[in-house]
């Protein structure tokens, strides 16, 4: 038998193989070079944070190179607005917060009152808001304002443009008449705003508390006025605020407001019916009632609040709280100064809805 011989194995691809084996390798070099849990020890099993913070880095840089969102280092609105959520209810359920003598709330104000109003504020009145600095930082002040426009939005937005733009962020304590107590659902909510009954006693409490208080003295004559007599002041009463601001010597800031005789253009008042319902009028506009809940919207129109300089009290004696002559000659310059200063935004506005 003849001897045996040898097969040749012949590799096939050898040098493919060889080439894939050095990418593969480089490769993985490649990788250790960028992983962050290569980047360590051997025993190491967890990168450091600098290390993490550089591939992040390069990622988001990859990603702007080729037009994708970049990450955010911030928290995004919707996580802070569930951590507010969360930390009202957390508060209100551990009750810690505080309320005062006239039952306001400032946590529920800040948290539910005022970012109800601020959309009415700023989207729908757009309110200017001018004269801020003629607020006081600290300390009591008595401001006095024109009243219009059906239904009193006007204090509302007083009070957020106070507590928006003022310094040091200050809440307005409203004066209101009566009827807005005796509801009782409105009247627990106005007091939990900060708001109490237009009172004198309650006006001295709150200015000699040095408490940021604002009242209208047209009352209901203000509010319910016809829409032909728009921006003419009423009777400002028997002058009870100059009093309570004279007691508190307390300065008296005009606040003249734009923009809320035109919201419920008020053409007729059945009186008959206000009677029936118990009210002090009963609003005929273009729109209420014939078109039902729709004529509640109010008009948007271009609103403006200027407070002017303060009228200072410090320089009365005690006695002038008690001299009508004092409390009335202040009464119509305060009057006086509110009506000017509304002819002079009439004049400097353009349009209704536009300003």
């Amino acid at each position: 038998m003849a001897g045996e011989s040898k097969a040749n194995v012949i590799p096939l691809h050898s040098g493919s193989s060889r080439s894939s084996a050095a990418r593969r390798a480089a490769a993985r070099a490649e990788s250790s070079r960028r992983h962050p849990s290569l980047l360590t020890d051997p025993g190491t099993t967890r990168a450091s944070a600098e290390q993490i913070a550089a591939v992040v880095h390069e990622i988001d840089e990859r990603r702007g190179a080729v037009g994708g969102p970049a990450v955010d280092d911030t928290p995004n609105e919707l996580a802070q607005r569930i951590s507010a959520v969360g930390e009202f209810i957390r508060k209100r359920m551990t009750g810690d917060y505080e309320v005062d003598e006239f039952g306001f709330d400032p946590h529920l104000n800040s948290a539910v009152f005022l970012p109800l109003l601020r959309g009415l504020f700023t989207s729908w009145f757009r309110v200017e808001v001018s004269g801020i600095e003629n607020l006081p930082e600290t300390g009591a002040a008595l401001i006095v304002a024109n009243h219009a426009g059906v239904l009193p939005l006007d204090g509302l937005m007083a009070s957020v443009a106070v507590h928006d733009n003022h310094p040091s962020h200050r809440d307005l304590r409203l004066l209101a008449a009566d009827m807005v107590f005796d509801m009782p659902v409105m009247g627990q909510a106005a007091r939990k705003a900060g708001h109490t009954m237009a009172c004198t006693a309650d006006a001295h409490r709150l200015l000699a508390a040095g408490e940021l208080t604002a009242v209208f003295p047209e009352g209901y004559k203000g509010l319910g006025k016809h829409f032909r007599d728009r921006y003419k002041l009423q009777r400002f009463g028997r002058g009870g605020f100059v009093s309570a601001a004279l007691h508190a010597r307390a300065p008296i800031v005009p606040c003249s407001i734009v923009g809320s005789e035109e919201i419920y253009p008020m053409i007729a008042d059945v009186k008959l019916l206000a009677r029936l319902l118990g009210l002090p009028y009963f609003p005929v506009t273009p729109l209420f009632p014939l078109a039902g809940p729709l004529g509640l919207v109010p008009l948007p129109s271009k609103w403006h609040i200027q407070f002017g300089e303060p009228i200072s009290t410090a320089d009365y004696d005690e006695s002038a709280a008690d001299d009508p002559m004092v409390t009335f000659e202040l009464t119509d310059q305060v009057r006086e100064t509110i009506q000017q200063t509304l002819y002079q935004l009439l004049t400097n506005r353009r349009n209704t809805f536009l300003g």
